[in-house]
């Protein structure tokens, strides 16, 4: 049985039109963010997690179960203790995402990175499909497609499903169906989608609480409502302090530790210790919730925007999306509060399920005079997404900045892309490589990969090693460098590395093309292309 009529034995027969109509959504949605994605991908938009995925796929492929070299170079043993990375990292550390292994054999047919980015968009465009399947349990055919345009034309759907490859986008699709089969009381199917949900990574359990919590507030399955608290509390804690710990102490350093610092006194926290100090530290709680004031309203406003704000005024919505929207804003940094980026995508199930609540209580304000406003609410919704060049995925019709400009238009970029590829398919594909953050995705399945400046790896036999081939798109470093600060960073740390290594003769230059250069252990130089690069080094100091 196909998805297509899978949809059809949940959805009323008489509902032929509205269903059709959700469909003509979902291929829409589905074919510009396709193509988007892969313009972004061969143009060298994609960058370090869309390979650090591709290679725990990879692995996953060949028996080394979650393995990551890129995670390990991302790892707080890296990053913050200064340890070389090493092949045999295990990513599970990070993030649980058992889920992955579901997805393993699409992967094991196209075993590509672009792969991923066809999954994430098929599965955010089938989670929508899903959602009209659970607004129709309530809703009118016609409020229903609203409703699903409205989750089709989101800024954190949207924005999130033309990003590198993230665990989130399992996420609408488990959680609508969760809420699907509960409205059906299929109970196995419930738990199975529960189960799901906890399977896209250790946090996801934060959603069903809210579930939880509403079905106990709401008096509609309390016993449920309590088993889902308890079980989706218990297995963030276990995951969390008993199981990620055994890989690495990435969760509570690299993440708890930075993320809610002003709730513990620890360099190492646990989760139970930072929701303790959350409890024992009202005041300051308070204050992440709800300063600065600006920045929450403006993330709130973006999330109920494509709906016409009617989650605002929906107590279902606050009570399901309330935790994870707490999770989000008691954080320290700036990426919790982007509604563009994979973060935002926990908040989208509450949302939409509570504006679905909504509307079946008041099916008469759905006038032709609120559908104007519904609208021009979701062609807003899409112009904002658009303007905000997410993940800079429109930086060939959007400048990245005006002061100083920097503009790549698309020609330049195809014409960029053509001088990397002619670079980088000289690569052997056993070959161990470190390169800049954006040539990471393309050079992804293999064994040992990392970014520039790293320059070692612990192999399988753990030695110490270099690695074989050093890529970096200069180009790209010095042209976004005018502007941003991080590739300033990697650019004055990647040129220096790599006129040491070339001029102690540890590695040869082999080509140099648009700013590109690639050079090789133990290899000698060509001498026109080493004359290449010695002019690139000069130009770019």
């Amino acid at each position: 049985m196909n998805f297509s009529t899978a949809l059809k034995a949940i959805v009323p027969s008489q509902d032929q039109v509205g269903l059709r109509r959700a469909w003509y959504c979902a291929i829409v949605f589905f074919t510009i963010t396709l193509i988007i994605s892969i313009n972004r991908y061969f143009t060298f938009y994609t960058s370090y997690d869309q390979g650090l995925f591709n290679q725990v796929f990879w692995n996953n492929l060949h028996g080394r179960w979650f393995e990551s070299s890129l995670t390990s170079g991302n790892s707080v043993a890296t990053i913050q203790d200064g340890v070389t990375p090493t092949v045999s990292f295990v990513h599970l550390g990070q993030h649980l995402v058992l889920d992955f292994l579901l997805w393993l054999p699409l992967y094991a047919l196209f075993p590509h990175p672009l792969t991923l980015s066809f999954l994430q968009v098929a599965l955010m465009t089938v989670g929508g499909l899903m959602l009209y399947a659970l607004a129709r349990h309530y809703l009118a055919p016609q409020l229903s497609v609203w409703i699903t345009a409205s989750y089709y034309s989101a800024i954190a759907v949207a924005g999130s499903t033309i990003a590198n490859f993230y665990e989130h986008c399992q996420i609408p699709l488990f959680a609508f169906g969760t809420l699907l089969a509960l409205e059906k009381k299929q109970w196995v199917w419930f738990w199975i989608c529960v189960v799901l949900v906890l399977g896209v990574r250790e946090e996801a359990g934060i959603i069903l609480f809210g579930i939880g919590v509403y079905l106990l507030l709401s008096r509609r399955h309390p016993w449920i409502g309590l088993a889902l608290c308890i079980l989706s509390f218990s297995y963030v804690a276990f995951v969390t302090n008993f199981v990620q710990p055994r890989f690495s102490t990435d969760v509570s350093r690299l993440y708890l530790a930075a993320r809610f610092r002003q709730f513990v006194n620890s360099d190492n926290p646990t989760t139970l210790q930072v929701l303790w100090g959350m409890i024992t530290h009202p005041a300051e709680l308070a204050e992440s919730l709800f300063t600065p004031v600006d920045r929450r309203i403006n993330y709130l406003a973006s999330q109920w925007l494509s709906l016409a704000f009617v989650p605002a005024v929906s107590g279902a919505a606050w009570t399901v999306s309330g935790f994870p929207l707490i999770s989000l804003f008691a954080q320290s940094g700036v990426t919790a509060l982007a509604v563009n980026i994979r973060y935002a995508v926990a908040v989208v199930p509450g949302v939409f399920y509570g504006a679905i609540l909504w509307w079946s209580r008041n099916p008469q304000k759905f006038t032709p005079k609120f559908r104007r406003w519904w609208k021009v609410a979701m062609i807003l919704s899409v112009l904002f997404m658009l303007s905000g060049n997410p993940h800079r995925t429109f930086s060939f019709m959007i400048p990245d900045s005006f002061r100083p400009w920097v503009f790549v238009p698309l020609t330049r970029q195809w014409e960029h892309a053509g001088h990397i590829y002619n670079v980088i398919r000289n690569v052997p594909k056993d070959a161990s490589v470190t390169t800049t953050t954006h040539l990471i995705p393309q050079l992804s399945t293999r064994r040992a990969i990392v970014r520039l400046p790293l320059i070692e790896i612990y192999d399988d036999r753990n030695q110490k090693v270099q690695l074989e081939y050093a890529i970096a798109d200069l180009w790209q470093l010095k042209e976004y460098s005018k502007a941003f600060k991080d590739s300033q960073f990697y650019l004055t740390k990647t040129l220096p590395l790599l006129e040491k290594l070339v001029n102690e003769k540890q590695y040869g230059v082999l080509q140099v093309e648009d700013g590109v250069v690639m050079i090789a252990k133990g290899q000698p130089s060509n001498p026109a292309m080493l004359a290449e690069w010695q002019k690139l080094a000069a130009s770019l100091k």
